[in-house]
């Protein structure tokens, strides 16, 4: 302010001219204030709708409290030409953000979860354990990760494999075993660490005495169960318009159209339910992912399923 150059003035506190510059304007400009610090959130989000249209679509609902997202988008593109229009999922997710959704139409069953009481086992195949024994690696720098396997009342090692919660101590301590008998040192690879996880289950089933069950061996305690394995059924949705499976590239057809989902779902039925005009909901078994609409092949996220919720605060 004085006129000293600038040039030596970056020179002395060691920064550049155009920072010297940036700061100088900002202090001919706001005073003191304008040399805080400034947030660095982007004026724009990609994926986020801005709050300006947000707040307008939620207008045009408190105008019109029966119209649903086709009209209310209708209603901004007739009034507003100017401005970029959301697709009619977005507004949906906006106003299903807000609460401002029927949700008498055709509701659908809740789903509560519910914890799991522990048990003590006294019969085999009452339950099993499963666990991972953690990862460690290969001398051929590859890592392995033992899947194993026990019958709980009779400890019985069902499987033990090689592959690229509540503690249970019993099967924690046979992890222990497993770690002193066949994992140091680690074998050349995946096929020889696989011989020796063969060997030991041989070992721990039939020859190893176990002190836990009267120094008896597991496999003179286990038998096998009588209930054949058939698999899970498919997944239906009696409370959704339509079952549809997802393509190996993540899309759902609808006759002619293809709606972008994701690979994760590949292979797996999802519901697809009319929850508004021209709006569809898709869920993945009690799960609701996501809005699309007639217009767009992009689907709109809900609120995330598995987030955490906030309950309110009981007063006296």
């Amino acid at each position: 302010m004085e006129g000293e150059k600038m040039a030596a003035l970056c020179r002395e506190f060691d920064i550049s001219r155009k920072t010297g510059y940036k700061i100088f304007n900002r202090y001919k400009g706001s005073g003191l204030e304008g040399l805080t610090d400034r947030s660095r959130r982007p004026y724009r989000q990609g994926c986020q709708l801005p709050f300006q249209i947000e707040n307008l679509i939620l207008q045009v609902k408190r105008d019109h409290p029966s119209w649903g997202a086709p009209k209310i988008r209708e209603k901004i593109r007739r009034k507003h030409s100017d401005i970029r229009l959301p697709a009619i999922s977005t507004v949906h997710a906006v106003l299903h953000r807000h609460g401002l959704v029927n949700v008498n139409r055709r509701r659908q069953r809740s789903h509560k979860a519910e914890g799991t009481a522990l048990s003590r086992p006294v019969h085999p195949n009452e339950l099993w354990c499963a666990d991972y024994k953690g990862e460690f690696m290969l001398a051929d720098r590859r890592y392995c990760y033992p899947l194993t396997i026990t019958d709980a009342a009779s400890r019985y090692l069902l499987c033990c494999e090689a592959l690229h919660p509540q503690q249970n101590g019993r099967h924690e301590r046979m992890h222990l075993t497993l770690k002193r008998e066949a994992t140091k040192p680690a074998s050349r690879n995946l096929l020889q660490q696989q011989e020796r996880f063969d060997r030991f289950v041989h070992i721990f089933n039939d020859e190893r005495p176990h002190e836990a069950l009267g120094m008896k061996y597991p496999t003179e305690l286990y038998v096998s169960s009588s209930r054949p394995y058939k698999g899970l059924s498919e997944l239906e949705y009696p409370f959704h318009d339509r079952t549809s499976t997802v393509t190996n590239c993540g899309r759902i057809c609808l006759g002619n159209r293809k709606i972008n989902l994701s690979t994760v779902f590949a292979g797996q039925n999802v519901g697809i339910k009319e929850v508004a005009d021209q709006v569809w909901l898709v869920s993945f078994m009690q799960y609701d992912l996501g809005f699309f609409d007639h217009e767009t092949g992009r689907i709109t996220s809900a609120e995330n399923p598995f987030g955490a919720k906030v309950l309110p605060m009981c007063s006296e």
